[in-house]
């Protein structure tokens, strides 16, 4: 009897939501714990008017009664007390820490067969007592510490590239303007293709020297289809690569728009062209085209309209504003960082470029 691809793909899903859950529950445990524990140290830390010293005493006496034990060094154990003191203003993280996790209030039934809805708290247990402890050392505003806490839960964001993005502050870069989506698009898509773009993109896999623009930007491309599942991290969820140079036909004449993706929850294509250098309005005519050329020949009937991101180097805003003004496509302009281009403390921090040609061999 054959096996029906229907029936494998339920499975496969049935599996994977357990091992997520499964793998979120006991991170969930974790959090509780090392929140209860940083408790207890406050509230006897406060009350008998210890200094931090008494951490190297407290580690020394639970390897003593627990041999072997992991992970609650002085330094972790100071880490477990900061977590504590950063979300116990938090009243509704505070309380599900001690109340909701110790009741085991999970809804492990519900969650199978509802996809697990997502929630603030569902973000906040999805993410590891590292991330957690890098963020809240890099923010002081609870409503930073969320924007990063709902990107690394939605994009799982690994350590080193939420550190990236705390060095970068890229919380204070979401004021995006440099679109004209609230204007050319319904208010439902407008909304998410706002949040689904960045002002400014981390390229930090990327090696690229200066020279001669279009050379480089040949050179740009090739880098991110070689990184193209760093690049689709770096842009977020719901992308999928169409191709690079990808070819469009008009009245025999050939056209190659330098990356195609397909955004699902927006339901549109998404047309990149990669500029080394600073913006120039003429960019703006030229995606254009493109965008009108997708939307006649490659989009689907039931698809929303193309978007088109121009990703350059540097950008004017005033010459982005007036570029944008009497566009109808839905057209964006971003910019990006690359390896040469970072922070020294964060470019020392990356493997040089004959280090990543051999990662890539």
């Amino acid at each position: 009897m054959e096996v029906t691809i229907e029936l494998i793909k339920q499975l496969k899903q049935r599996i994977l939501i357990s091992r997520y859950l499964v793998a979120k529950m006991a991170n969930a445990e974790s959090l509780r714990l090392y929140f209860t524990i940083g408790h207890d140290l406050d509230a006897a830390i406060k009350k008998n008017a210890w200094g931090d010293k008494i951490l190297d005493s407290i580690a020394a006496r639970l390897q003593q009664e627990l041999p072997g034990l992991r992970g609650f060094s002085a330094s972790n154990l100071k880490k477990m007390r900061l977590f504590y003191n950063a979300w116990e203003p938090v009243k509704a993280i505070s309380s599900s820490l001690t109340n909701q996790l110790d009741g085991r209030n999970f809804e492990i039934s519900s969650s199978l067969t509802n996809q697990f809805q997502e929630t603030d708290f569902s973000r906040f247990i999805s993410i590891g007592f590292t991330h957690h402890i890098e963020i809240i050392l890099k923010t002081a505003e609870v409503k930073d510490r969320w924007y990063y806490i709902h990107l690394s839960a939605a994009n799982f964001w690994t350590v080193k590239h939420l550190r990236t993005e705390l060095v970068n502050k890229s919380h204070l870069k979401q004021v995006n303007e440099s679109n004209n989506f609230k204007k050319v698009l319904p208010i439902e898509i407008s909304n998410k293709a706002i949040r689904a773009f960045k002002d400014q993109y981390l390229l930090d896999y990327v090696n690229v020297e200066d020279g001669d623009d279009e050379i480089d930007e040949r050179v740009l491309e090739r880098e991110l289809v070689l990184n193209i599942k760093k690049f689709l991290m770096s842009l977020g969820n719901d992308f999928s690569f169409m191709g690079n140079q990808y070819r469009i036909l008009v009245e025999e004449d050939e056209y190659f728009i330098d990356l195609l993706f397909f955004h699902r929850g927006l339901q549109s294509l998404i047309a990149f062209e990669l500029k080394r250098g600073k913006f120039k309005p003429e960019y703006i005519g030229k995606m254009n085209f493109y965008l009108s050329a997708l939307d006649d020949l490659v989009r689907k009937p039931h698809e929303n309209p193309s978007i088109g991101i121009i990703l350059c180097k540097e950008k004017d805003q005033k010459k982005v504003e007036y570029s944008f003004r009497d566009m109808s496509k839905p057209l964006g302009v971003a910019t990006y960082k690359t390896s040469d281009t970072l922070p020294p403390q964060l470019k020392d921090a990356l493997p040089d470029a004959e280090t990543l040609k051999k990662l890539m061999e």
